[in-house]
């Protein structure tokens, strides 16, 4: 079989391509993590060029409205440029554990101010004697994630 393109394969309904032989289904599986790779540091090259070509623009135009991060908007010629400087907030866990606990002994919900999530190593758990286990089960939720395949070549 001579090889498959990006489009044939796109076309290719999946069974048909399910009833391929392994060989061949290992070469389109090595072609496809080829081109995703290529694609990805095609996509990185260019967004450090925008990087290099917009950031100090940007930056202008947030400074001058009075922001660090956020949307900014320009043209540049006959593009309009929508620059987005995310902002990514982090709290210092240590910290807020303090402060909610402050906020208990002062006779406050801590709740009305802190969202807390609770989370339970699964190497952990996995490890506990089984009467631990039992105690903490009924909060725990299985969910499995999407199915993936790794496929190599025998040798000969």
């Amino acid at each position: 079989m001579s090889r498959l393109t990006p489009d044939q394969v796109l076309a290719t309904p999946a069974g048909e391509l399910a009833a391929l032989q392994s060989e061949a289904l290992f070469q389109l599986k090595n072609d496809a993590a080829d081109l995703l790779s290529a694609a990805k540091a095609i996509v990185e090259h260019l967004e450090r060029a925008l990087d290099m070509k917009y950031a100090d623009r940007a930056h202008a135009l947030r400074m001058a409205a009075g922001k660090d991060t956020g949307v900014v908007h320009f043209d540049d010629g006959r593009v309009r440029v929508t620059a987005d400087l995310p902002k990514r907030v982090e709290w210092d866990q240590k910290r807020l554990a303090e402060i909610v606990r402050r906020i208990a002994e002062g006779g406050e919900d801590p709740a009305e101010y802190v969202e807390t999530a609770y989370r339970v190593s699964e190497t952990k758990f996995n490890a506990w004697p089984e009467s631990l286990k039992s105690a903490f089960a009924p909060a725990r939720t299985l969910k499995t994630g999407k199915p993936g395949f790794r496929l190599a070549l025998l040798e000969e």
